[in-house]
């Protein structure tokens, strides 16, 4: 029973509550409603679409658009979508904009801070299925928001904060990325780019693809040879990295890797660059056709090699357009059993992924720690039995879902916390981060023409139909185990894994799985390679002997090598296996 006292103090806990809303959402408005964005009308004369990024930072030793991150170390940022946004007229932040880390303005810390604005600039597209969507075309710089010339940017400001309140604030976007030199012909190194009829009758425009093409020794000498093509896949090239044809710079500053804890890497990466020119021109070493392919998207710095809803049929693009004009071009073998694949990461993810999609196509693929290549262990999350990405769920609590450790495990980023910062940078799947790159490669479309989620980005609640879709489509070993009858065969020999078992993203543990699948094989048994490194973190790639570090440096001797010692088993009775190893 409640007694009139009880009444009437849950009234007055009522009032008190909706008064204190009510400041709250004073604070909240004020906090925001004082910020206009500003450019100058030379920069841009039409309407402009994109995403706004507000980021705010402690320091500007670097700027604050160069501090976001995963970790405790990331400033801040919001971010707004701009539609149809004229220069005449200032821009008011949305109050109501998302944050990371800090969700709202109002939550901020007090103290002095630095304040930045960035641009990120849209541009419309008529895709071929009918929908019209707003995306960021890529401008040469392999799809970084941060980065990509024509966007607008503030010069950073210093200001103060007081229990949540922004001064009044005008940010003016009074600098614009420049445009990126595009790299020059050497005698060695070649840059292809070629119009894609495909990906240009998708997208409704001329859509690009290249590649950095390094020439074999000898290859001007050798007009007769015909050569293998190794494929090398990855995030966006922007020249033949990892050769160069003189020692390291005398005068390099030594710089230090967080990433690696080492001082002066910048002169190891050098050293390890100019090793690789010796190798590549010196006896005894393969001679091969070296590519490094560049196919950027709306979405990503890459297109992940594969067809797909959102970004359209990119793999077909590679395999049938790019890649037989490179090998016309400089005189490839041109027959699938002389072209291998190879990458870490996201290139590992890719070179299993064309193996499996394009049997015959491909002679060898050698899978670096590779994104998820099982969907049952999508890092630390099953997406066909788990019902939330970011919680584990009890009956009594729940407990956050990691998304990257050190080598000993210690965690420092959840997976909540790298989707909420993604979401920061682009509704829509549109912030050119990996969880989205996922998701434009992998889900079907919804109704506006974007991809749709894999599970609700605030929530992390898993969409069991897309999860479905993502096994029959890009689940490289299921896919493998399903359609092993058809294609066992055509994948003998020719798949390789390689994964540290402390991979930073978990990803171990897809390998794990998919190796139980392999092992499973008959008629015939896979009869290629699975290894895995002592406590090695994310990039190893089968180097017992080296670290990360450098290991990550050396894909081209590696692989190029490995492939050159195994493809016997692959090519067929007659193949031309000897006028290439002059």
């Amino acid at each position: 029973m409640t007694t009139i006292n009880q009444t009437n103090s849950n009234i007055l806990i009522s009032f008190l509550c909706a008064i204190s809303l009510i400041f709250s959402a004073c604070s909240e408005s004020d906090a925001t409603s004082n910020i206009e964005i500003l450019y100058p009308q030379e920069h841009y004369s039409e309407t402009l679409d994109g995403r706004m990024i507000l980021l705010i930072s402690k320091t500007n030793e670097t700027e604050p658009r160069f501090q976001l991150r995963d970790d405790s170390k990331t400033c801040q940022a919001f971010g707004m979508d701009v539609n149809e946004w004229s220069g005449s007229n200032a821009l008011a932040f949305d109050a109501e904009s998302f944050g990371y880390p800090i969700r709202n303005f109002n939550e901020l810390p007090s103290g002095e801070f630095y304040v930045q604005a960035v641009f990120h600039k849209y541009e419309t597209f008529n895709r071929a299925d009918g929908h019209v969507v707003k995306l960021p075309m890529d401008r040469g710089e392999g799809q970084q928001w941060n980065r990509a010339p024509g966007n607008l940017y503030s010069t950073p400001q210093k200001i103060s904060i007081s229990n949540g309140q922004l001064p009044k604030l005008q940010l003016k976007l009074d600098q614009k990325i420049p445009p990126i030199e595009a790299p020059k012909d050497s005698k060695y190194v070649k840059h292809i780019k070629i119009r894609s009829k495909l990906l240009s009758d998708f997208w409704g425009r001329d859509m690009y693809i290249g590649a950095h093409v390094l020439l074999p020794e000898g290859w001007e000498s050798h007009p007769n040879v015909k050569y293998p093509l190794a494929i090398m896949h990855g995030h966006f090239p922007s020249d033949f990295g990892g050769f160069r044809t003189t020692p390291p710079d005398a005068d390099l500053k030594p710089e230090y890797s967080e990433r690696f804890n080492v001082e002066g890497y910048n002169k190891i990466v050098q050293q390890e660059a100019y090793d690789f020119y010796k190798t590549w021109t010196g006896p005894n070493f393969p001679r091969v056709i070296a590519i490094k392919i560049q196919h950027p998207t709306p979405y990503y710095d890459d297109s992940y090699a594969v067809n797909s809803e959102a970004q359209g049929p990119y793999g077909d693009a590679l395999t049938y357009e790019l890649i037989p004009y490179i090998e016309k071009q400089f005189r490839g073998i041109g027959e699938g059993w002389s072209r291998f694949v190879y990458g870490g990461s996201t290139g590992g993810w890719e070179s299993l992924a064309v193996q499996v999609k394009y049997p015959t196509e491909y002679g060898m693929c050698f899978a670096a720690c590779p994104d998820p290549i099982d969907f049952r262990a999508y890092c630390l999350v099953n997406i066909y039995e788990d019902d939330n990405a970011y919680y584990k769920e009890g009956v009594f609590r729940k407990t956050l879902v990691a998304g990257h450790r050190d080598c000993l495990g210690n965690v420092d980023a959840t997976l909540k916390d790298m989707n909420y910062r993604e979401l920061v940078l682009g509704s829509n799947g549109r912030s050119g981060q990996q969880w989205d790159i996922w998701e434009a490669t992998y889900s079907p479309i919804d109704e506006n023409g974007y991809p749709k989620r894999i599970w609700d980005r605030l929530t992390g609640e898993i969409d069991k139909e897309v999860a479905a879709y993502w096994k029959e489509n890009y689940d490289l070993a299921y896919i493998m185990k399903r359609d092993w009858a058809k294609h066992g065969k055509d994948w003998e020999h020719k798949i390789h894994l390689y994964c540290g078992d402390m991979d930073n993203y978990y990803l171990n543990n897809a390998v794990y799985l998919a190796e139980e699948i392999l092992s499973e094989t008959t008629e015939p048994y896979y009869n290629g390679e699975v290894d895995y490194g002592d406590r090695a973190e994310h990039c190893w790639n089968g180097d017992h002997d080296n670290g990360n570090h450098i290991s990550r440096l050396r894909y081209h001797r590696m692989f190029i090598k490995k492939y050159a010692d195994r493809v016997k088993k692959v090519a067929p009775k007659g193949a031309d296996l000897t006028s290439w190893r002059y």
